[in-house]
């Protein structure tokens, strides 16, 4: 028995979500503008002293930079000014001045203006060794070589720039390369000979190259 009744259909009305009460509430979103290098020190003017050691004092004279030197307490200041676009230039100047008075060329230490990378570390033969007399200055000549054939050597191929200083040693690189450096100093400063450090630096140096 089949039924004659027709199938009744329903029909859905449609209705327009209306937006939440809470996100019509918040409030615009403010937009601030960025802080001047003064505003983030409070308007207080910042400041860096460098010592200047004698055997540096004429040469920082010819250098002719817009800086102040104090000639009574012999240091060179450096202060931020309200157009200073960034707060970290005058930690970056600051080790410039300072790369220079350990004896680095202005080229050199120019290279810590322009890459963030870059430290310098010192340390003295003392820290490696005890040494006296002869023995201090015979460390000093393996350091150095024949007409600075082995620093030269170290620094080609490190990467890095070194200053021997009496018995104070400057490095001048990025973290790794200052390492690899330091530590070929620090073989020819305990007596191992050139042709040892050569050897050991140049399989050192190659396993850095395939890392990087």
């Amino acid at each position: 028995m089949q039924s004659n009744e027709a199938p009744v259909s329903m029909e859905v009305e449609a209705v327009p979500s209306e937006p939440s009460s809470a996100a019509a509430a918040l409030p615009p979103k403010p937009i601030f503008e960025p802080l001047k290098a003064h505003e983030m020190s409070d308007g207080r003017v910042q400041f860096r002293k460098v010592s200047v050691p004698p055997h540096r004092y004429s040469p920082l004279k010819k250098m002719k930079i817009d800086i102040r030197m104090n000639l009574k307490g012999r240091k060179v200041e450096l202060k931020t000014r309200a157009d200073t676009p960034d707060v970290s230039n005058l930690q970056k100047c600051s080790d410039f001045v300072q790369a220079f008075m350990l004896g680095f060329d202005v080229i050199d230490a120019i290279a810590l203006l322009r890459m963030d990378e870059l430290y310098v570390e010192s340390f003295e033969i003392k820290d490696v060794k005890t040494l006296r007399g002869e023995h201090l200055s015979r460390a000093i000549g393996r350091l150095s070589g024949k007409g600075g054939k082995t620093k030269f050597a170290i620094e080609n191929a490190t990467k890095t720039r070194i200053v021997i200083a009496d018995t104070k040693i400057h490095i001048l690189g990025s973290f790794a390369n200052i390492k690899v450096a330091r530590d070929s100093l620090c073989s020819l400063i305990l007596g191992s000979p050139a042709g040892k450090v050569y050897s050991k630096l140049r399989a050192v140096t190659a396993r850095l190259a395939e890392r990087f």
